[in-house]
């Protein structure tokens, strides 16, 4: 990003705390997002499909190699395999943590056919300290073409999350 100045936060907004999409500021960029589908919370649950509250920095990203480039970015990246799963089953011990199906316990699959994790970036909320029934699987990736609501998860059209990407770098923080 050339003449985007950018700062160690990016915020994503909203019309209310109900509303399931919104925009990323990135610089001088305003990117559309979609949001949960409960809209943002500050008090997050498994299951209830809201977006946390809070400012949370991108951990590491997982990419589709066998449908797209590896990702330009500064922040650790690794390829997706077949068997690749998110534990989000809270009673067990890998709760909110990578996964090898098959799996012993609920975990979401990790390659989609849908293209919603041809790139998804790990966000750090509930991962150190972790807390059982707070929530998991709360990424940042590719959203559906309509924008339409996740089950609490940041998406970006994939052009965006593949820009957002080049542009930011350890420690920026998402502030949703």
């Amino acid at each position: 990003m050339n003449n985007t100045r950018l700062s160690r936060h990016l915020f994503v907004r909203s019309l209310s705390a109900k509303a399931t999409r919104g925009w990323l500021d990135l610089g001088y960029a305003r990117l559309p997002c979609a949001l949960g589908r409960s809209g943002r919370r500050a008090l997050k649950r498994e299951g209830d499909g809201a977006s946390p509250l809070g400012c949370f920095s991108i951990l590491a990203v997982y990419y589709r190699a066998d449908r797209d480039r590896r990702p330009k970015t500064a922040l650790p990246v690794s390829a997706l395999s077949l068997d690749d799963g998110w534990c989000d089953a809270p009673q067990d011990r890998n709760y909110n943590r990578p996964v090898h199906h098959p799996y012993c316990q609920r975990a979401e699959r990790m390659w989609r056919d849908d293209g919603l994790y041809d790139f998804v970036a790990v966000l750090d909320y509930n991962i150190a300290p972790r807390r059982r029934n707070l929530g998991s699987a709360i990424f940042l990736h590719v959203a559906h073409p309509n924008l339409s609501p996740t089950e609490g998860c940041i998406a970006l059209r994939k052009a965006d999350v593949k820009r957002l990407l080049a542009a930011i770098r350890p420690g920026t923080k998402i502030c949703i």
